[in-house]
């Protein structure tokens, strides 16, 4: 493998540090969500059950901080959509565009910052950090990528972020 083989293309190069893929939530963050989903794992935190410790404690209703992707993540399908909804594009736009058909995510960072509050409308949008060259584990041979994701509310307040590093990547033939 030469210097040439593992050079980023210059339309990836591109798109390091681009935001990419901004999307507006279709509802705004709210009780019966955060109490199914609270309920779901038996999350009996009365920060989100009751509303004078919410009060007490935060100045008001919030949602776990488990669910800020959830507020802004497309669904899988939806009226007038056209093809699939898919909450990290980026990702998926790296397969396509390196011909590897397998991937993995090696690593998850989240950081928070303002609350979710009920009757907030959350934004997504992807950015690109870095590609790495071509490199053979022993999964394949693919690329490292790391993409964040930045979620705001509608005021422009960043709610958090999470970093995904992910391993794209094409098995090799067994003997």
């Amino acid at each position: 493998m030469t210097a040439q083989d593992t050079a980023l293309p210059e339309d990836v190069a591109a798109l390091i540090g681009k935001f990419q893929y901004e999307k507006r939530g279709d509802f705004p963050a709210e009780r019966g969500y955060i109490w199914t989903s609270c309920a779901s794992v038996r999350n009996g935190n009365p920060l989100f059950w009751d509303e004078r410790v919410a009060e007490e404690l935060t100045g008001g209703r919030i949602a776990p901080l488990s669910l800020l992707s959830a507020w802004a993540r497309p669904h899988y399908w939806a009226p007038g959509a056209e093809g699939e909804q898919l909450s990290l594009q980026v990702h998926f736009d790296l397969k396509i565009r390196f011909e590897l058909p397998e991937a993995i995510m090696t690593d998850n960072t989240n950081v928070f910052y303002e609350p979710v509050r009920l009757g907030d409308i959350v934004t997504s949008r992807q950015v690109l950090k870095s590609v790495s060259p071509e490199k053979r584990t022993k999964l394949g041979v693919g690329r490292f990528w790391v993409i964040d994701v930045e979620y705001h509310n509608q005021d422009g307040a960043l709610l958090g972020t999470e970093s995904y590093t992910g391993y794209g990547y094409r098995r090799e033939a067994t003997a």
